[in-house]
């Protein structure tokens, strides 16, 4: 009789299977087994809470097929994903098989090859159960909170709503930033800027104050700035201090979770949900010649900087046989995480350091490349040594004025040779100033005034909110993606390019979220209660108890704000544009569908007219009908392109049509990112040639 292994995703059940031979047998749970019953609450809030699972109907057969395979077996063990997540989908899987709960059979795998596989089926240990309380204790507050406030939505503004415990915060730190925004005064000052000649090379010197050190505070006006302009008439400008100096710049440290989905956004404008499917496909392993199927990268979902020892050897290794041993630093570096990372794990980095991205490339997507490159180069990059930067800044005098001029050149490239981080913001980098000495006369070119306008705070972008969420303890790595594609599923935001911006409608949740449940829905709160579910998970804490005094806070709020909007309800304000109704001359209104936006007048129900939003119009007609074609969004939040003449044509495509048809299966051909051209049948042959390059549109 052999072992039986249970794993979660059936993807990685033919790898482990590889690594282990004839004597397991590897089976997947497809996720969770459990769970709460949708119909109710599901928790007993007399009776400590108690949570009241049941088995999940569709997994009914699945269950059959696994309580025989585990009475066939000659043992079973756990081998779900390596987190809270997972440590409570095993203990789930243990219940329903009857294991032992004292039993060593639950077993886990950082990293899905053979060495990984092998270290975890030798460590096999009991269940977690304070790992489990921290599940559950999470799974009851996102429970309680999900099942009373969206009732309460639906009730005050309107039905389908939802609200969470963490979700929530989110979009209040999105609505906060909007109204900064909008209460931002824009004032005006100017800068002086002057180019000048030395050396046969030009150079820009800022306008910095007046020679006996006092800075230049503000300039109010163009007035102002003309008049230094008249006072700078016919000066000389000669250098008056030249200060030298080294600096070593650092590399980033590994990817987590937080901040692989930052970088990702950044560098490929994926969404947090797309980063981590593409890492979980590169986690559970691809076929790659010589190797098999294996796993390129380590566990996703971590919030640890820790890398290990033979990890960090093997980098080496790589640095010194392919940059030379100068690209070492002089003593390894280590990064510090978080006092309330999950240690358990590393950091995210390549498995295999010696399959770099170039010898892997034919094995992936262009996607999976993408991904696994920045992986891999962050990785390596964080072992190598310091770049290396001469820096040099120069005072110059004019008249009473004094003007400052700084720059770089690079005296070592260090791990820069490979990669560089992204930034949220643009950044004016410095470039090499010419040779000057202390007393050189240069000569002017130009002296030029420029207006500027202090601009408000950005909105956020996906990397700028979940660094925000990282940084203030809100959530875990987890659930960054999943809350961002929550609150814009049910159009509580939207996109304008890179920016999430709120609707009306987030803006009426958000407020009476915040009105009524200011005490536990804000960032200082949810943090503070993130710490207490991590005192859970090692033991340190009764999740009972806190799940106890969060309810009872939480539903002498309800009971008060049920109260006190008795027969209200909140209206959503219409977002009014300048297109007026052809049919009775109103102003038309933004409205959201179904399909997403659209055009209706505020006049219904006795003008009925809607049109598709302009922007979003398709020049390419419908090739079923000849309508007009509109840009759309899908329940799950995906862009399509769908006929405006719905639901008489049912035409919808992922791409544009480009009016061709394909030659293999007489579909049509559209045209998806890039412009990369593809048959929409996704069982045409030709389609199926060409799917490894594929690149999904989101």
């Amino acid at each position: 009789m052999s072992k039986l292994v249970i794993v979660e995703s059936p993807t990685k059940v033919k790898s482990i299977k590889k690594y282990l031979g004839s004597d397991y047998e590897v089976m997947a749970s497809m996720g969770h087994i459990r769970d709460l019953p949708k119909s109710k609450l599901g928790i007993d809030v007399d009776n400590n809470f108690k949570l009241q699972y049941i088995n999940m109907p569709e997994k009914r057969e699945l269950i059959k097929t696994l309580k025989a395979a585990a009475q066939n077996s000659d043992g079973v063990y756990l081998a779900t994903d390596p987190d809270r997540e997972g440590e409570a989908i095993s203990w789930h899987l243990a219940q329903i098989l009857s294991l032992d709960l004292k039993e060593k059979n639950r077993i886990t795998f950082n990293e899905i090859t053979k060495s990984g596989v092998t270290a975890g089926i030798k460590a096999p240990r009991a269940l977690d159960l304070n790992l489990v309380d921290a599940q559950q204790a999470r799974r009851a507050l996102d429970r309680i909170v999900g099942y009373k406030l969206s009732p309460f939505l639906w009730k005050k503004v309107k039905s389908g709503l939802s609200a969470g415990r963490v979700q929530s915060v989110a979009l209040k730190l999105i609505v906060d930033r909007e109204r900064e925004i909008e209460k931002f005064v824009s004032e005006e000052f100017w800068t002086v800027e002057a180019k000048l000649l030395c050396n046969k090379h030009t150079f820009e010197a800022k306008l910095y104050g007046f020679q006996n050190g006092d800075k230049l505070d503000n300039i109010a006006n163009e007035e102002q700035a003309t008049n230094i302009v008249s006072d700078l008439e016919n000066a000389e400008y000669t250098v008056s201090a030249i200060k030298k100096g080294v600096r070593n710049r650092q590399p980033a440290p590994p990817f987590i979770t937080s901040t692989l989905q930052q970088e990702a956004s950044r560098k490929f404008n994926y969404t947090g949900q797309k980063t981590m499917r593409i890492a979980q496909q590169l986690y559970e392993g691809v076929d790659v010649p010589s190797y098999g199927v294996t796993g390129l990268i380590t566990y996703m979902r971590t919030d640890s900087l820790r890398i290990s020892e033979e990890a960090r050897t093997a980098g080496n290794g790589f640095i010194v046989d392919n940059f030379g041993k100068e690209y070492l630093p002089d003593k390894p570096r280590y990064f510090k995480s978080k006092n309330n990372a999950q240690d358990a794990h590393e950091a995210i980095r390549p498995t295999i350091i010696t399959l770099s991205p170039d010898k892997v490339k034919d094995s992936l997507t262009n996607e999976q490349y993408k991904l696994y490159k920045i992986i891999w180069e962050r990785f390596i990059a964080s072992l190598m040594a310091a770049c290396v930067q001469d820096t040099v800044s120069a005072d110059i005098a004019a008249n009473n004025y004094l003007f400052k001029a700084s720059g770089y050149s690079v005296r070592f490239d260090g791990f820069t040779k490979l990669y560089v981080e992204g930034t949220d913001d643009e950044t004016d980098e410095t470039g090499k100033l010419p040779d000057m000495a202390k007393g050189d006369v240069l000569k002017l070119k130009s002296l030029t005034p420029n207006q500027h306008f202090t601009q408000p705070p950005a909105r956020y972008t996906e990397p700028t909110l979940i660094k925000a969420l990282d940084e203030n303890g809100i959530g875990r790595p987890s659930t960054y993606a999943p809350i961002i594609s929550n609150i814009q599923q049910k159009s509580y935001i939207e996109r304008e390019k890179k920016s999430l911006k709120p609707t009306p409608l987030g803006t009426v949740v958000s407020d009476l979220i915040g009105e009524h449940f200011k005490q536990i829905v804000n960032v200082k709160f949810t943090a503070g209660f993130e710490k207490k579910l991590d005192k859970i998970g090692v033991g340190e804490a009764d999740w009972i108890k806190i799940i106890d005094e969060f309810y009872s806070d939480f539903d002498t709020l309800y009971k008060k704000a049920e109260a006190s909007l008795d027969g209200k309800h909140l209206k959503v304000p219409d977002e009014e544009t300048d297109i007026v109704c052809e049919k009775c001359g109103r102003k038309m209104v933004v409205k959201n569908g179904r399909f997403g936006k659209f055009l209706a007048c505020p006049g219904y129900p006795e003008c009925k007219n809607t049109m598709p939003v302009p922007e979003d119009e398709v020049k390419q007609p419908c090739p079923k009908c000849g309508s007009k074609l509109v840009k759309r969004i899908s329940k799950k939040g995906k862009k399509f392109y769908g006929c405006s003449n719905y639901p008489n044509c049912d035409f919808a495509s992922p791409g544009v049509p480009t009016g061709d048809v394909c030659s293999e299966c007489g579909s049509y051909i559209i045209s998806g990112l890039r412009g990369r051209k593809y048959c929409m049948n996704s069982q045409c042959p030709s389609r199926k040639k060409n799917e490894k390059k594929t690149e999904t549109n989101e």
